[in-house]
């Protein structure tokens, strides 16, 4: 824990509305964490995305951009959610106490934590996020929908904004050069956010399908829990 939890956690208290209020939330996180704080590199990271989503709607760069923005909310207040649990001593998924467990290990990279956030993020809450809008839009998630080539539509941008991150945290917590480390960078180089969002996708048509069978649902879900958990482990191995 950090002194200014306690701030964090009250920051959390308010509901984001819009991708701005998102931002804001962020960038209050930002103005709080040091750099010996894992949190900070995936919060940095992830404000980065949600800049290049709301620059894309502001554009006029998606066919559907209140599907756009209603999820990046939806998907945005999961992270915030899993947050506010693990400070207030809640319950939350696996993989993301495996995470936060973690945000004092400076013998960790930047890059590290922030690709295990990403991970929990998109292969556990973004097909979630997915079916929440859906339900909120009342239309189903399907392959081949304006909505679902909206959502492809920013793969591109997102994948080279975690090839910039690739490389530049690619330094311990506290800016400490590495030497060259070829577990991490085999590591680094296999994980692929188009890869995550497709599976997250396909993964959002099955939890509709299962969303009137709750039980079915909460299983389907542990499953993405403990699977994702096993890739943060396999992300949080600190380097010698």
């Amino acid at each position: 824990m950090f002194p200014y939890d306690a701030q964090i956690l009250t920051i959390l208290q308010t509901t984001p509305a819009s991708i701005a209020d998102v931002l804001a939330t962020m960038q209050a996180i930002e103005a709080l964490t040091i750099n010996g704080d894992g949190l900070k590199w995936f919060n940095q990271l992830y404000f980065q995305v949600t800049q290049a989503v709301e620059a894309r709607v502001a554009a006029g760069g998606f066919a559907d951009a209140a599907f756009l923005s209603m999820l990046d909310v939806q998907f945005a207040q999961l992270y915030f959610d899993a947050l506010k649990n693990y400070l207030s001593n809640n319950a939350l998924p696996d993989c993301w106490q495996t995470l936060f467990a973690q945000r004092n290990q400076t013998a960790l990279t930047r890059i590290q934590y922030a690709l295990a956030g990403v991970n929990s993020h998109i292969n556990h809450d973004l097909p979630c996020a997915l079916v929440s809008t859906c339900a909120l839009e009342n239309i189903a998630p399907q392959h081949g929908t304006t909505q679902y080539n909206d959502y492809t539509a920013l793969n591109s941008t997102l994948d080279s904004l975690i090839d910039e991150a690739k490389t530049e945290l690619n330094v311990r917590f506290l800016g400490d050069a590495l030497p060259g480390v070829s577990q991490l960078e085999n590591t680094l180089a296999a994980w692929n956010v188009t890869a995550a969002r497709e599976s997250a996708w396909n993964n959002a048509e099955i939890l509709w399908h299962l969303r009137l069978e709750a039980g079915l649902a909460t299983a389907f879900l542990d499953t993405l829990d403990g699977l994702t958990s096993v890739v943060n482990k396999t992300l949080l191995i600190p380097i010698p």
